[in-house]
């Protein structure tokens, strides 16, 4: 695998997640494709469902844009993908009303390219989901009164 080709897969990856079509991840994808990050309850399998998935980003966050943070790392059939996603959360997110707030999330995604190298076959992508949900309001700052309200009222006390 050379560095052309990861970068390749890179652009096209960040551009499937930024440019609202479902169907792009099928062209950098392998079909059986195997998907997990920490919003999804269990991984995901196949490009469909993995469009399925971006969709729900896309409602919550409709200007969202990935963009690389690094060059790609590659080594045998892996390749790791420093990313920064950005959006404003103008949509609902499941059942959770737009918080109007605008979002960074610094995520990697670890990826194995399938057998012949050339699609993505396994991917996990790694952020903080706790401080997303920070960022959007869903859940109190620490060393915040509010953080400290909810601790007292579940029973950890006010400075614990």
């Amino acid at each position: 695998m050379t560095q052309t080709v990861v970068e390749g897969l890179a652009e096209r990856w960040h551009a499937a997640w930024s440019g609202r079509d479902p169907a792009a991840f099928r062209e950098i994808c392998a079909p059986d494709l195997h998907y997990e990050d920490p919003l999804t309850p269990r991984p995901l399998g196949g490009t469909a469902t993995l469009g399925v998935h971006a969709e729900r980003l896309w409602r919550a966050f409709p200007d969202a844009r990935m963009e690389p943070t690094g060059e790609p790392l590659a080594g045998g059939r892996f390749v790791a993908l420093p990313v920064r996603l950005q959006g404003r959360n103008t949509g609902q997110l499941d059942l959770l009303p737009a918080s109007h707030r605008e979002l960074i999330v610094h995520a990697i995604f670890w990826c194995e390219l399938d057998p012949a190298g050339e699609r993505l076959w396994r991917v996990r992508a790694f952020f903080d989901a706790h401080a997303a949900a920070v960022d959007l309001g869903l859940l109190p700052r620490p060393g915040s009164w509010r953080r400290r309200a909810v601790h007292a009222l579940q029973g950890y006390g006010m400075f614990g």
